[in-house]
């Protein structure tokens, strides 16, 4: 008969029958080993990364002192821009800068002066169009105005006067100049009511701007208004006979 197999006796717990022996004489590899081991394995892809990112300060130095160099180039022949042709071609080969925007709104600024009025309107809408807000914006706006009324668009002018003077996000020096320009067209035609009206907006705007001043003076310089005759005046009376009034 077979004897029945003894069933197996389960390991009890804590049992460290089963586990390796720990070799006494090992010793854990220090920092220096394993840098070693790491440089080993990845030294070649960290040089090349190194590299890169040195390659890429360099070259953004190099492309920002190239900028500045440009830059200074720019300013300096602006500078030398002293005469009208000169400035002309400044202009013309600087039109994406600043600068050659600027010398556009000069441009534009003398021809409204020699009287070219049609010349300094395009001139004025060619700096709007590029700026299109700010404060050189404003100036050409305002210069547009002026040259479109010298150029016989007054009421395009002055609906542009108008919207630069009511405009409180404008600076006070345009919104006190196009209020007394205003003014000014006023006096021309004869509008007394609306000289008292600008010149007072003037005021409003900046009190201490020398555009005040001058809308005080001009509106001073204006005929009085003659006085409405009295009702009780000596008037002749029918068949030219005069009547004096009771005490009178």
């Amino acid at each position: 008969m077979t004897t029945p197999a003894s069933p197996a006796q389960p390991t009890p717990s804590g049992d460290d029958r089963n586990l390796v022996a720990v070799d006494a004489t090992y010793i854990a590899p220090s920092f220096e080993e394993k840098l070693h081991a790491f440089w080993k394995k990845n030294g070649t892809a960290v040089i090349v990364l190194c590299v890169l990112v040195l390659v890429g300060i360099v070259a953004k130095g190099g492309w920002d002192y190239l900028a500045a160099q440009k830059e200074a180039e720019v300013q300096k022949d602006y500078a030398a821009a002293t005469t009208p042709e000169k400035l002309k071609s400044f202009a013309s080969s600087h039109a994406d800068h600043i600068l050659g925007t600027l010398a556009q709104l000069r441009l534009s600024d003398d021809a409204y002066t020699a009287g070219k009025a049609a010349e300094a309107v395009t001139g004025y809408e060619m700096v709007s169009a590029k700026l299109k807000t700010g404060p050189l914006f404003a100036r050409a706006q305002l210069g547009l105005a002026m040259a479109k009324i010298a150029a016989g668009k007054t009421a395009e002018g002055e609906t542009a006067l108008k919207s630069l003077a009511g405009d409180a996000a404008q600076l006070k020096g345009i919104r006190a100049e196009a209020s007394y320009h205003l003014a000014s067209l006023a006096a021309e035609a004869g509008r007394a009511d609306d000289v008292k009206k600008y010149s007072e907006q003037v005021a409003q705007i900046d009190p201490s701007s020398p555009w005040t001043q001058r809308a005080m003076t001009l509106r001073a310089s204006l005929p009085a208004t003659p006085a409405a005759a009295s009702p009780q005046a000596e008037a002749p009376a029918a068949g030219g006979v005069q009547i004096k009034l009771p005490g009178k």
